[in-house]
């Protein structure tokens, strides 16, 4: 059996190829896994639990249905999904994750984030991240109607756009030392994580000790995944084989 991690699908309207991509994952090889986590960024934005478009319904039904077909399925917070909350997971079945979180995965523990955390050279996005993350300003949020959470979601993500094509190459990647202090602070050899749509494994030492960095990639050209055997684990995307 296998355990599947994916991230950052930013499933949206205006990318139907993605929406039609996870769903024909779930119903396919999701549906033979042990458990489904999913890292972050499942969506392009998410206003709030009470009021999903028709593309976030078409998820939220395929996800019950996998759940309930008893494939154990986590989601995880990323930075367009973050008020994701109790509602969205008893209509799903699936479990809220802490970020980061420290996962035993056939006997082996790794610690698991969204990893934006990580991008700390990126300070203005940061300072941003703090503030959306804090319950207060949360709950306001919430209170303004669904059209002008929307309204301000759009306006953000076209903020968020410019402010990324301004910014050099390495400045929105993880930070290498902010990767050691998470590993050396959790005591860690391995940490997995999305949000920098940069798949791959890295391989260096922390202290002394080999560490890894496994990195799921994004869904917008052939869906990254990262599936974890007993045997070990294999970085694909969804073209790849299964055995």
């Amino acid at each position: 059996m296998t355990t599947l991690f994916i991230s950052d699908l930013h499933i949206d309207a205006s990318h139907p190829l993605i929406t039609q991509r996870f769903l024909g994952f779930l119903r396919g090889e999701a549906a033979d896994a042990d458990a489904l986590y999913i890292l972050g960024d499942l969506f392009e934005s998410w206003v709030g639990d009470d009021d999903p478009d028709s593309d976030q319904q078409r998820v939220i039904e395929a996800l019950r249905a996998l759940s309930t077909g008893g494939v154990a399925c986590f989601i995880m917070h990323g930075n367009r999904d973050f008020l994701i909350g109790a509602r969205f997971c008893a209509a799903t079945g699936a479990h809220l994750l802490p970020d980061p979180v420290i996962l035993t995965l056939y006997g082996r523990q790794v610690l698991v984030m969204h990893g934006d955390a990580l991008c700390t050279d990126d300070r203005s996005y940061q300072r941003l991240r703090a503030t959306v993350r804090d319950p207060g300003w949360q709950q306001r949020f919430l209170a303004l109607s669904v059209a002008q959470r929307r309204a301000l979601a759009e306006a953000a993500r076209a903020g968020s756009q410019a402010h990324m094509a301004g910014l050099e190459y390495t400045i929105v990647d993880a930070n290498q030392t902010s990767v050691e202090i998470a590993l050396r602070e959790s005591g860690m050899h391995c940490l997995l994580h999305g949000h920098t749509h940069r798949p791959g494994v890295h391989s260096f030492q922390v202290d002394g000790r080999a560490c890894t960095r496994i990195v799921l990639g994004d869904w917008y050209e052939h869906g990254s995944v990262l599936r974890w055997r007993a045997a070990g684990y294999e970085l694909g995307t969804l073209d790849s084989p299964t055995s």
